[in-house]
This record gives structure tokens, C-alpha cells and sequence, in this order.
């Protein structure tokens, strides 16, 4: 600032009077420094590090010499000037501008020759980003300041007509249209990066995917399952290579969190099936609400273990209890019931493969069946204030002894709520059962087999070219089921809007398009013991009511006594400590007439 104002003051002085009288002009600019001072640790000018200068640097920098020059004119006429040489205010006022001028001079240049020393454009992945707003400019913000840099910004992709044509930081905005992918060749661009904010506007634009992926251009995005305020920091590391569970069309779910935080906070929870792929998840959902306490429950050690490690990590001020135990060891159970007493269970665990339990129906009454009427029991004798079950669209019209092994546990947890609402049996306890299809990424579903096959080079097997099914997030469908367990009152079996049912062979075609391979086949293998080509939601005899949630319904089913559906499964229980498998399956079918075996040895049973 100093020699700012020895220089302006010598273009409205002759040179050589201002250099007559240097000592004394210096000694008095030195005077007029203190303001300048004074501002400069006002605004906090020197704590911003000067490679990483951005607008907000400059408007602290012009806030400060703005306040800085109007102290210095103060000074002025307080008659700092009898003190040394008179200057006057429009020596003041250039001496700033001039400073102004200097300072973010020297920042521009500090920027570039760091940008030119250690950033080789050479070696930088030039991209388009796909948003112009709040996400998109945060985004670009992230990779301009990321050191080392690996991407180039090279331009701006959106979809309103007044952006394009105009540059933001320096890249320039293209129209979203059929062009878009020439722009991308033209520009040597061969990454699109997707704001968190526009995610949901690609998954239901295929022409865009079609078109991007159709000329090679990698796709990168936030999780899906990510959400972002549109305030805090993005971190452009938190991309990964669009996957196909990113593009499947569905619509943004929208749930009640301060109505479930109000349920849960402070609660002791119960969830079985911890480990797996719902209950895991609805470990970490059900942590954030501040539970009291939470009793964790599988019998698969290593999972447990990962989920124990999370728990340590993430939420290290929750109580927590992990316990490998199977949820069929009544005398286990009902030690971990007495010395908790959970105020809610979500019930998850349950073997779920179809081909598996076709092959082992005792294993799937033992487990699935009475391993539900066991904490069922014990929920309503140790004053549990909500079951809520985790069901399966495969128990609508079940053509497999898994669907229909959980459509009997529908029916004795609905029938066990409707015996304490009417008396016969002593308990407070509200019995929910929420039914859904497949969730994206389940372990052992098909989209992690297919990703399997790929890496080996295929083939990809399909067992049938008209096999469809219905897709969901798993963080979806457990915030579904939360909410759900919520409004529920008891005796309800909520059923889940899961969208558009995808094609498995589109689903196979698309994740060879995304992997970038050429020459994967597609086999058919043929429909596998127990499988249907299309999962229902509801039975042909059932329909649905309205919730206030418009993705969450109540079908209206067919009521089971109490008794009766206890007496049943007692024989189910004996017969399948036999392990004859043909009575087993006489008797589930018995107890559920609609069950109707499909490509299975259990055919012979309905004619």
C-alpha cells in the first residue's frame, strides 16, 4: 500500500517534486498505513491462501481497501497532514485503486504460475459437468480447486434454453439436446460428471443414457442413496462410474423422518437379519433417530462382525448389542427378550432364496416359520409396543416353498393382532407387515451375479426372455418400512408402489452397454424351481386401501383365526422334523391353497 500511494501521488505530481521530497512523503504515507492496517485484519484479508483466491477473496479485499481508504481520509481531516506532506483525497483514493489493483495482480499471477507449475493439462481428463446450478457449480468449484487436479472443466451441460451459449469459470455452456454428444466430441470430452442435483433427471431421460452410452462416454455420479442440502461442501471424490442400479427409472421417495424420530428416539429396538442386506441398512437408518439401545440379531458371524465395526465406528454413543444366534432358539430368544425388553422389533431375518428353500422346506419351516411365531410370542409376553415383519411380494398367489413359507408368517403375525384386539390373547403389542419386491443390490439377486459374469467375460444368464421384476434402493424400501411401522396400527399388511417392473433381459443388455464389452452373450437358462415370470403384489382376492403416503398401500386380505393358524403350524413344525419333503410341502399348501408350485418336483401336489 505504501508504494500504492507514493506512485499515485507521483501521477498527479510532477516526478521530480516527489522525488524532492521522498523522505517526507514516505513518512507521511507511512502514517496513513494504520487505517489500511487496521482493515486489512478487519476483514481477515491475509488468512485466505493465495492460489485458492476466489470471488468471496475479492470482495473481502475490496471491503477492506474500501474501508481502509475512507479511515485515511478521515485522518486526513484530522490533520494528520501538519504532521508531514499535505496530500490530498484524490491521492488517497488512487493510492487504494491502484493497491486494489496491485493485490489481486499478484494473486491472479500467483494462481497462474502455480497452475502452470504443477498442473499439466496433458495429463487432466477433460469433462462436461451435467448441471448449471447450485450442485453443478459446486461441483466444478471442487475439481478448479483439487490438487493434484485429474479432471479438466471443459464445459457445462443443461437443460434450459437461457444458460447455453455462455460461460461459467471460464467453460462454456452447452444445450441439453440430440447435439449433446457431438459437443463432447468436438470438445476431446469423454466424461460427463453429474450434479447430485440432476441424478434423478438423468434416471428417467434413457434417450440422454442411450445416447452417451451408445458413444462411449463415461458417465460418473453421486450414490444414489446419497442426498445433499444444497448448502455443504461437494466432494467430487464421492463419484463412481454409473452403475446400472444409478439409471433404473423410479421416483424420488419422500418419508415422515421427524414422525419416525419421534417413534424411535430413545427406544430400544430389536432388528433380526442384521447382518443382511435389509437388516444392515436398517441398522444404520434406525442409529441416526438416537435409539436408546439397540439389540442386533443374525446368525451369520462374519457379516454380524462388519455390522459390529460400523456400529463402533459411526455411532459409538449408542448401546449397542450384536448376538449370533438363530431367531428359531426359543430358549436364546427369550434370554435376549428378558434382559432387553425392546420397545420395537423389526423382524428381517429369513432365508430368501427360492431354488434354496424349493430344495430344504423343513429349513424353511424351521426358520422362516417358526423362528417369526417365536419372537412373535415373545414380543407380546415382554410388552414389545410394535412387530413390524419384512415380507416378500413372492408370498402373493406363492408358486415356491419360500413365498408361501412367508405367507404363513403373514398370517400368524396378523392373526396374533387381531386375537390381542379381540381379547384372546393378553398384549399390547401392534403386529405391521410390509411387503416388497427384489432390492438393487441384494446379496446373491441378479444384478451382482450379472456384474460377476462380465468381469469373467460372460456369459450372462437369463432364465427366461419375458422374466420381469420389480426393482427398489434398499435405503428405499427400509425407509418405506420405517415409515410404514409408523402409521401402522396393527393388523395391516402394507404393500410398497415399487414403480415399473423391469425386464431382466433389458437389464442384462443395458449392463453390458455400461461395462463397455462387446462380444458378452446372453444365454437362457431356463426358469429355475419355484420361479415366476412376474412377481404381484396382491393376491387376485385382495385389494388395497389408500395411505397418506402415495407409495404405501393396505391390502385388504383374508382373515385367519388365531387358533387355527397356530394348530397348523404345530403340524407343519412336527412334520418338519421328518424332512419329508413332499408332506412338508402337502401341508404349506394345505394351509395356503393358493400356493401352486411352478417348474418344481412339488407340481404333482396340485393336480
Amino acid at each position: 500500500m505504501l508504494l500504492s500511494n507514493l506512485v499515485a501521488y507521483a501521477l498527479h505530481h510532477s516526478e521530480l517534486y516527489t522525488f524532492q521530497h521522498l523522505g517526507a512523503l514516505t513518512l507521511t504515507f507511512v502514517g496513513y498505513q494504520v487505517p489500511y492496517v487496521v482493515a486489512f485484519r478487519l476483514f481477515h484479508t491475509y488468512a485466505g491462501v493465495i492460489r485458492y483466491s476466489s470471488f468471496v477473496d475479492l470482495q473481502r479485499a475490496t471491503f477492506a481497501m474500501a474501508t481502509g481508504c475512507g479511515l485515511a481520509i478521515g485522518l486526513k481531516y484530522l490533520g494528520l497532514d501538519e504532521f508531514g506532506m499535505p496530500v490530498r483525497v484524490v491521492d488517497l483514493m488512487s493510492g487504494a485503486l491502484l493497491g486494489m489493483t496491485l493485490i489481486w495482480s499478484v494473486r491472479v499471477l500467483v494462481k497462474y504460475l502455480y497452475e502452470a507449475a504443477f498442473k499439466s493439462p496433458t495429463d487432466l481428463e477433460r469433462v462436461f459437468i451435467y448441471g448449471v446450478k447450485n450442485g453443478g457449480m459446486a461441483l466444478a468449484k471442487s475439481i478448479l480447486n483439487e490438487e493434484p487436479s485429474r479432471y479438466e472443466l471443459a464445459g457445462f451441460v443443461s437443460d434450459g434454453t437461457e444458460m447455453p451459449g455462455r460461460y461459467l469459470l471460464g467453460a462454456r455452456v452447452y444445450f441439453n439436446d440430440e447435439h449433446l454428444v457431438e459437443h463432447l466430441i468436438n470438445a476431446h470430452v469423454r466424461t460427463l460428471l453429474v450434479s447430485p442435483l440432476k441424478n434423478e433427471l438423468l434416471r428417467n431421460n434413457p434417450d440422454m443414457v442411450e445416447r452417451l452410452v451408445s458413444a462411449e462416454v463415461k458417465i460418473r455420479m453421486f450414490p444414489a442413496e446419497q442426498e445433499w442440502d444444497g448448502k455443504s461442501e461437494l466432494t467430487h471424490s464421492q463419484l463412481h462410474e454409473v452403475e446400472i442400479e444409478d439409471l433404473l427409472p423410479r421416483d424420488k421417495i419422500e418419508v415422515d423422518l421427524p414422525a419416525i424420530g419421534a417413534l424411535l428416539k430413545g427406544q430400544k429396538i430389536l432388528i433380526t437379519g442384521a447382518a443382511g442386506s435389509i437388516g444392515s441398512e436398517m441398522v444404520r437408518q434406525v442409529a441416526t433417530f438416537g435409539p436408546a439401545e439397540l439389540v442386533l440379531i443374525d446368525q451369520a458371524e462374519t457379516p454380524m462382525h462388519d455390522v459390529r465395526l460400523l456400529m463402533a465406528r459411526q455411532f459409538p454413543h449408542i448401546a449397542c448389542e450384536t448376538i449370533v444366534t438363530s431367531i428359531a432358539n426359543a430358549p436364546h430368544m427369550e434370554r435376549i427378550f428378558h434382559e432387553h425388553r425392546p420397545d420395537y422389533v423389526f423382524h428381517a431375518a429369513a432365508y430368501k432364496h427360492v431354488p434354496m428353500m424349493e430344495d430344504n422346506p423343513a429349513i424353511a419351516v424351521q426358520n422362516n416359520i417358526y423362528g417369526t411365531r417365536v419372537i412373535a410370542d415373545l414380543a407380546v409376553k415382554y410388552g414389545t409396543k410394535k412387530f413390524v415383519m419384512i415380507s416378500t411380494d413372492k408370498a402373493v398367489n406363492p408358486t415356491n416353498v419360500m413365498g408361501c413359507s412367508k405367507r404363513i408368517c403373514e398370517i400368524y403375525c396378523q392373526s396374533l393382532n387381531n386375537a390381542i384386539a379381540a381379547g384372546k390373547v393378553v398384549g399390547d403389542t401392534q403386529f405391521v407387515t410390509t411387503r416388497f419386491g427384489n432390492v438393487l443390490g441384494s446379496n446373491g439377486s441378479v444384478i451382482p451375479i450379472f456384474k460377476e459374469q462380465i468381469k469373467k467375460g460372460g456369459p450372462l444368464t437369463v432364465t427366461h426372455p419375458d422374466i420381469i421384476r420389480y426393482f427398489m434402493l434398499i435405503p428405499e424400501a427400509c425407509r418405506l418400512v420405517l415409515e410404514a411401522g409408523t402409521m401402522g396400527k396393527g393388523g395391516e399388511i402394507f404393500v410398497f408402489d415399487m414403480g415399473k417392473p423391469v425386464k431382466i433381459v433389458d437389464l442384462a443388455k443395458r449392463m453390458i452397454q455400461l461395462s463397455g464389452a462387446k462380444d458378452i452373450e446372453i444365454k437362457f437358462s431356463g426358469l429355475r424351481d419355484g420361479e415366476k415370470l412376474y412377481e404381484e403384489l396382491l393376491s387376485t382376492k385382495e385389494n388395497t386401501k389408500a395411505t397418506h403416503h402415495s407409495k404405501i398401500l393396505v391390502a385388504q386380505v383374508r382373515e385367519y383365526d388365531y387358533e387355527t393358524a397356530c394348530r397348523n403350524e404345530e403340524r407343519l413344525l412336527e412334520a418338519s422334523y421328518s424332512f419329508d419333503d413332499l408332506e412338508i410341502v402337502r401341508l404349506m399348501k394345505e394351509i395356503v391353497p393358493e400356493f401352486k408350485s411352478q417348474h418344481s418336483k412339488y407340481e404333482l401336489l396340485d393336480n
